[in-house]
């Protein structure tokens, strides 16, 4: 099937008087994880609120898995976490659960647990209260009980914010196998560029409630400049040398980065002819962070 998970044309909501989407598009396909992202205030909580319900757009159209946002056999095949799980503290992990089963109506409440808390690696948590958990472990229940009725479309407001290394490894995982093993698009937003990168298939990159770009992964990488940096003994010659040679040359975190030329031999061959001596040098490609650093910038100066 070749429909969308997520189709948004012109889509804007205003506070107040002030617009937080102003004409938005969007289009997620099916079966990807969607990087959402931009800086605070642009929009991206508002656009997930009204994905899931809790907001009504003031204008524009709105479609899941190609029908009306408003579809009731649409919207129980949603599931999100925004802000907080919303679990009471002093109650187990799987009475939470129990809880929002019942509040859904499902009928094999304990086996649809059972494979919620596995999907989020937590199948031997299950009594221990919620207050006790870490913010990973809480953030895993909140990803459980969106999970629970088998959502085939699950939203994200920032899972990964706070986490350690470990749980943001474990949640890398666990939204991975979520769409590869269980069919669920997922829509992630986060700050973390450096983690999202790692598992996102798509990108959305919105400010002041516009979409400003929305590429595949692949797209993103074929964009993004590969660069050799390099370290010596005396940075401002090397800089200048660099500088008078090649075309794209900066300096940036103590190395001068040559972009478009990943011939090592011929920057230290150049170096050395000019009498200087090169420490450390290495090929290397901008990531998604500076990717949109740049393109932000442009945008600005536009």
């Amino acid at each position: 099937m070749s429909e969308n998970a997520i189709e948004i044309r012109g889509l804007t909501k205003s506070f107040r008087g002030l617009y937080a989407l102003d004409g938005l598009d969007m289009t997620v396909p099916v079966g990807a994880i969607y990087g959402f992202i931009g800086e605070n205030g642009s929009g991206k909580s508002t656009t997930e609120k009204l994905i899931c319900g809790h907001l009504v757009p003031d204008s524009g159209k709105m479609k899941l898995f190609g029908k009306s946002y408003k579809n009731p056999g649409v919207r129980v095949r949603v599931g999100a976490l925004i802000e907080n799980a919303g679990c009471f503290p002093n109650s187990s992990i799987y009475q939470n659960l129990m809880m929002q089963a019942i509040n859904l109506g499902l009928d094999d409440r304990d086996g649809e647990i059972q494979r919620v808390l596995k999907i989020v690696r937590m199948e031997d948590n299950a009594k221990l209260k919620f207050k006790k958990c870490s913010l990973g472990m809480k953030q895993r229940v909140g990803i459980a009980m969106a999970l629970l009725g088998e959502p085939a479309l699950l939203i994200l407001d920032e899972p990964i914010n706070g986490l350690d290394t470990d749980g943001m490894r474990i949640m890398r995982e666990i939204l991975v196998d979520i769409t590869k093993n269980y069919g669920c698009t997922v829509l992630i937003s986060s700050h973390i560029l450096g983690e999202l990168e790692k598992i996102a298939t798509h990108y959305g990159i919105i400010r002041q409630g516009k979409m400003i770009q929305e590429l595949t992964a692949k797209e993103m990488e074929s964009r993004c400049q590969v660069f050799t940096s390099v370290q010596a003994r005396d940075m401002q010659s090397t800089f200048l040398v660099m500088n008078h040679t090649f075309k794209d040359v900066k300096l940036i975190d103590g190395y001068v980065r040559v972009y478009d030329v990943d011939d090592t031999e011929k920057i230290v061959d150049l170096l050395m002819k000019n009498g200087i001596a090169v420490t450390e040098i290495k090929k290397n490609k901008i990531g998604l962070e500076e990717y949109y650093i740049e393109l932000m910038s442009r945008k600005e100066g536009a």
